[in-house]
């Protein structure tokens, strides 16, 4: 039986994997663990095989009196988590990452595609803070303790937080959206929460890139989201059209139109 403590007490992927392992109790034991107040540290690690990482500050727009937050609890936290998780003699550290250390938002009409050898380059405090922390836990990485990083990109489902949340929201109350004709890598927690099963049972180490088999057209996404809770929805191409000509010049509609994958393997 493979013993693992879920860093997150309340978030939506650590309930999630939680959920998907305690389909097969005779296989798993999984705890979780709240990381806001210090009483984390009297835990004992040492019962434990796997500590899953997904403690963050996230979906949240940034301040420049934030900076300081978001290095603490994304880079400080794991990386302490982790030095305690090896000296308990945890065989396997996993820490969510994510797709922003890239630094892309997406592009209108431009292919834009990364692979194992795209160098990272964060532009916010989110992608910066969840890099750094990526480079100290690597530095644990060791024959006995197997250090893997996740860099996913945007997860979705049912109850998801953050970009999806927003997008749902619009599909349900907006009877027009633009059709525009992208690709965005995307991620559905079932298939994260897979992947994850997969890490722990083959004990593996290394960066990953989980995402789903096919990309995603965020169009026919919000089209399938609408008709999925009772609602109809009409993609224009005329107002893709009106997309396309305006859309260079802001960052939230390449973040939502542009194209973003990584490169299939």
């Amino acid at each position: 039986m493979k013993k693992i403590l879920i860093t997150g007490k309340n978030s939506y992927i650590g309930t999630s994997l939680e959920n998907w392992l305690m389909r097969e109790p005779e296989k798993y034991k999984v705890d979780k663990i709240d990381m806001k107040d210090g009483s984390w540290k009297d835990k004992d690690f040492s019962q434990y095989d796997v500590v899953f990482h997904v403690a963050a500050i996230v979906h949240q727009k940034e301040l420049p009196e934030m900076k300081e937050m978001y290095f603490k609890v994304n880079r400080d936290l794991p990386i302490e988590a982790a030095k305690k998780a090896k000296e308990a003699g945890v065989s396997q550290f996993i820490f969510m990452s994510t797709m922003a250390v890239y630094g892309e938002e997406g592009k209108l009409g431009e292919e834009v595609v990364i692979n194992r050898n795209t160098p990272v380059n964060p532009k916010t405090f989110y992608g910066v803070s969840k890099f750094e922390a990526e480079v100290e836990l690597n530095k644990l990485n060791d024959d006995r303790f197997k250090v893997v990083v996740l860099r996913p990109p945007m997860v979705y489902g049912p109850n998801c937080p953050g970009n999806y949340a927003r997008l749902e929201k619009l599909a349900i109350k907006s009877p027009v959206f633009p059709y525009i004709d992208n690709k965005r890598s995307m991620l559905h927690i079932d298939k994260l929460c897979q992947f994850v099963k997969e890490y722990i049972d083959e004990e593996v180490r290394g960066l990953y890139f989980p995402q789903d088999d096919e990309y995603i057209n965020t169009s026919l996404m919000v089209k399938e989201i609408a008709e999925k809770n009772g609602k109809s929805i009409h993609l224009s191409k005329a107002a893709g059209t009106v997309i396309k000509l305006i859309g260079k010049r802001f960052d939230f509609i390449n973040k939502v139109f542009g194209n973003l994958v990584y490169a299939k393997v």
